[in-house]
């Protein structure tokens, strides 16, 4: 079994341009603002049955491709004691990817109770969405920044094609090796995934790509209003019941990955997760690793680290 990385919460590295710091702090007094309308539990939202190492409710991978998959996925976790999943979903149910992605990690428990090692590979082909879901435990060792690199780099050029099994393996293959690595190998993927993302931003900036300042204000103005004013109409003549950790980290990270998306534009369409210290709360989930049939170990503490794409 790999020694884990020593716990570092950083998701980047080297110095935040003071442009990125004046955002995320924008971002996160609006999100305490609007803290009083808070998302109330989504009692509607319903999740596949957890019922392996591979949950391909949208149906897009072969037999043979699914059996390979949970093979390679048994053995991670019985040489790491961490737990990877992968979850295909015909639906997000009109919830963002990031949003889903947390409530799954956190209803079907994954990773082991107090550890929180776990992490999801969600696929929700229909809405053309990806999403690495980091738990609080694996996030020093699956940054941000590197499940960004896996999407952009193994998962999505496939998607792209038309090739969706040939993502999901190439996806799993990329966060494997990562969990397996010795931390030195670890710290290297680490190192070389940021070099990655700068190397982008700044050609990026070198070509004159960018979005105007302006316009990300305004429109981050608009969006939270309109959920202020959203969530209290829906609020009359009903009850909800508080769930402010989790509020918080959904408001987040809308506006995270909003602000991201127009800071980091590109033709791949990726967002970055938000930090995992937005938020907290252990989910329910069952169990150990084996006896009664499939289950979570028992963790579920996801607090939005990761990385979305689309194609």
């Amino acid at each position: 079994m790999s020694a884990p990385l020593a716990e570092d919460r950083a998701h980047g590295g080297g110095q935040t341009p003071p442009l990125r710091l004046w955002l995320a702090a924008l971002l996160a007094a609006a999100s305490l603002l609007l803290s009083p309308f808070a998302i109330g539990t989504a009692d509607a939202q319903t999740f596949p049955k957890l019922t392996g190492f591979v949950v391909d409710a949208a149906e897009i991978l072969p037999p043979q491709v699914e059996a390979q998959l949970t093979q390679q996925l048994d053995a991670v976790q019985r040489d790491t004691k961490r737990q990877l999943i992968v979850a295909t979903v015909p639906s997000l149910q009109d919830y963002p990817i990031e949003e889903y992605g947390y409530r799954l990690g956190r209803a079907w428990g994954v990773g082991l109770k107090d550890v929180n090692n776990g992490a999801i590979l969600l696929v929700a082909p229909n809405e053309r969405k990806v999403r690495v879901e980091v738990g609080y435990g694996l996030e020093p060792i699956l940054t941000d920044a590197l499940s960004s690199v896996i999407i952009n780099q193994q998962i999505l050029p496939r998607f792209k094609s038309g090739d969706l099994p040939g993502g999901v393996v190439a996806g799993a293959q990329a966060l494997e090796a990562q969990l397996r690595a010795s931390p030195e190998e670890a710290q290297a993927r680490l190192d070389a995934a940021i070099k990655e993302i700068d190397g982008a931003q700044a050609g990026q900036r070198r070509s004159g790509g960018g979005f105007p300042l302006g316009l990300v204000f305004w429109g981050m103005i608009a969006l939270f209003v309109l959920l202020s004013l959203g969530r209290r109409g829906s609020a009359k003549g009903r009850r909800y019941r508080g769930d402010s950790g989790l509020s918080s980290v959904i408001l987040w990270n809308i506006a995270a990955n909003v602000a991201s998306a127009a800071i980091n534009s590109s033709d791949d369409d990726d967002s970055w997760g938000g930090g995992g210290g937005w938020g907290g709360g252990s989910g329910g989930g069952g169990g150990g690793w084996g006896g009664g049939g499939f289950s979570g170990g028992g963790g579920g503490s996801f607090g939005g680290g990761g990385a979305s794409g689309s194609w």
